[in-house]
């Protein structure tokens, strides 16, 4: 069996369809709902450095929140990591996370590849 961590929002269509493939192709996972058990800065470095993107990357664009307060921030790497920390609502979902390496399951097609599932 493959063991994935997933950081999940049950708010979010597309961090649901990405559970849901999990239990459709029997994949053991654990849900990390990281709008309630927030992330540190170190938790949130390492995952960045396991995705192998900038923390730009990780920010969730379409947030209101972003839009409104962020949008025109030209932020240094570990500014936007510690605005991730205090605002985490910004952070891309859903992410999967197997042993060193990561994705950012958007479009929900990406766990398929990751995981290596038959479509």
């Amino acid at each position: 069996m493959i063991n994935v961590k997933i950081l999940h929002n049950p708010k979010c269509s597309t961090s649901r369809e990405a559970i849901q493939i999990l239990k459709e192709n029997g994949v053991e996972y654990d849900i990390l709902l990281y709008l309630t058990k927030t992330l540190s800065y170190k938790k949130i470095e390492n995952l960045i450095r396991k995705l192998d993107i900038r923390p730009i990357n990780l920010i969730r664009k379409s947030e209101t929140l972003y839009r409104e307060q962020f949008a025109d921030k030209n932020f240094s790497d570990e500014e936007w990591i510690q605005t991730m920390v205090d605002h985490p609502v910004l952070i891309e979902r859903p992410i999967l996370i197997k042993g060193s390496k990561a994705i950012i399951g958007r479009p929900v097609e990406k766990v398929f590849d990751f995981l290596k599932l038959k479509k």
